[in-house]
């Protein structure tokens, strides 16, 4: 009899096992109200955009936004990298925009004792928040130089491998496929987003409120509240969280 009664007692010892310190979580729920609260500084209206582009960040993939030119979405990143603190860069997708323009090239150098030899000069890319302004208006063959970097976290030029900052994300824009001027995206470069967020137009109230705030002169400085290694900590707990 002592022996049944010892079996659920075994059992419930894993789920004990795992704890993912209340205080810890409440810490990190903290600084991401701090977070959302100064992005909320500048963005305005888009709560739940803010909102599910940290999921995305959180999970450790990337986001693809899409809405209508003008609806704060570049906006939105550069307060990203700002708060997140990490180092952004951005790309501005056009349709003669090569992959070489994103990922670097190799360049040949000549030494003063006349040796040549080639050196890599990174690109964009080589940044912890990337920002794909207007995805859709390269080609297809520009878009996929991206694959393997959001994938993999690394990029191959000339058969050599280079490593991207940790961590690293891709959020890009979008504008909606019917406006003139863009491609539709491969298969292959939607899987590689983990979310896509709507960016719908704001209410009344909250375009009366952009255009008091951006028209008054006087720039919003945003604080940095988290780091690019606090940021990793974070996305290893929510690995770990239970769902």
């Amino acid at each position: 009899m002592s022996e049944e009664l010892s079996a659920p007692e075994t059992a419930a010892q894993p789920a004990e096992t795992f704890d993912p310190t209340t205080a810890e979580v409440e810490t990190i729920m903290a600084d991401l109200s701090l977070v959302k609260e100064e992005i909320g500084k500048v963005v305005f209206g888009q709560e739940r955009t803010i909102e599910l582009v940290l999921c995305a960040i959180l999970s450790g993939g990337h986001a693809l936004l899409i809405g209508a030119p003008g609806l704060a979405k570049t906006r939105l990143i550069d307060a990203l990298g700002t708060v997140l603190g990490l180092g952004a860069g951005r790309v501005q997708f056009t349709p003669d925009l090569m992959p070489s323009d994103i990922l670097g090239s190799e360049i040949l150098e000549q030494t003063e004792d006349g040796k040549r030899s080639f050196r890599f000069v990174p690109g964009p890319v080589f940044t912890s928040l990337l920002l794909a302004d207007e995805i859709n208006r390269a080609s297809p063959r520009t878009q996929s130089a991206l694959l393997q970097a959001m994938a993999e976290h690394h990029v191959t030029v000339a058969g050599h491998r280079h490593d991207l900052p940790e961590p690293f994300h891709v959020l890009a824009t979008q504008n909606p496929i019917e406006q003139q001027g863009t491609y539709p995206l491969p298969e292959a470069q939607l899987d590689r987003f983990l979310l896509k967020v709507d960016v719908d137009y704001p209410d009344e109230e909250t375009e009366r409120r952009i255009l008091v705030e951006t028209t008054s002169g006087s720039d919003t400085e945003l604080q940095k509240i988290l780091s690019a290694e606090k940021l990793i900590e974070i996305q290893g707990l929510v690995r770990r969280l239970p769902v």
